[in-house]
């Protein structure tokens, strides 16, 4: 059997006011990029002008985010997603685990995010789209995202983090979820995005429970 989960509802523990600084420079360098994309467009869009607008200085826009896609890309509730799943019931099955874990963190990037909207989201992916370089840098973020899913799975089912199954579903849905966001700016945000994530996590099989001797 998978280790035992603490339940859904348990409290996270409160961010540190370091944590809380650190949050605080982050998301005023993301809305500063964003601002000035929308103005001037991505390539006129540099360092220099993001710590201006930001009030940081240049190194400062650097020590968080090694590149302009890394502030694109950063969405500061992804790390929530594999501690979202730890927390469902131990004898939750994974597809319904995964579904109601993926709910709460559609939840918190849209609806519940004062700092990031449906426009936000829209611009992201269209310079995921548009953009070379915005696009293989969330290649290189898809895998690291990827390791976690696989930990988060693997902690589940009893399979090690490594096993082909377990790296082939975790990327195969991180896949699915990026398409299916794609789908729903394109139909212009029209649709429920819960349903249709639903409707891309209905293509899973579950992962089979299982122990290494």
């Amino acid at each position: 059997m998978p280790p035992a989960h603490t339940p859904a509802s348990a409290p996270a523990r409160p961010p540190g006011l370091r944590e809380r600084k650190k949050l605080k420079t982050r998301l005023a360098i993301r809305a500063a990029t964003y601002a000035l994309i929308r103005e001037r467009g991505y390539d006129a869009t540099g360092v220099e002008r993001i710590a201006e607008r930001a009030e940081v200085s240049p190194s400062t826009v650097l020590r968080y985010f090694p590149t302009k896609e890394d502030i694109v890309l950063w969405d500061e509730y992804e790390p929530l997603v594999e501690e979202l799943l730890e927390h469902r019931p131990a004898d939750e099955p994974l597809p319904q685990a995964l579904r109601r874990a993926l709910h709460r963190a559609t939840a918190l990037t849209l609806g519940e995010n004062p700092h990031f909207g449906r426009d936000d989201m829209l611009l992201r992916v269209r310079l995921v789209a548009e953009v070379p370089a915005v696009r293989a840098r969330l290649m290189e973020s898809m895998s690291v995202t990827g390791r976690l899913m696989c930990r988060a799975l693997a902690g589940r089912t009893g399979q090690g983090e490594s096993d082909l199954e377990v790296r082939v579903y975790a990327m195969g849905l991180m896949g699915a979820l990026l398409e299916t966001v794609v789908h729903w700016v394109e139909q212009g945000c029209r649709d429920d995005l819960t349903l249709l994530t639903d409707r891309a996590l209905a293509v899973f099989r579950d992962l089979p429970e299982t122990r290494r001797s």
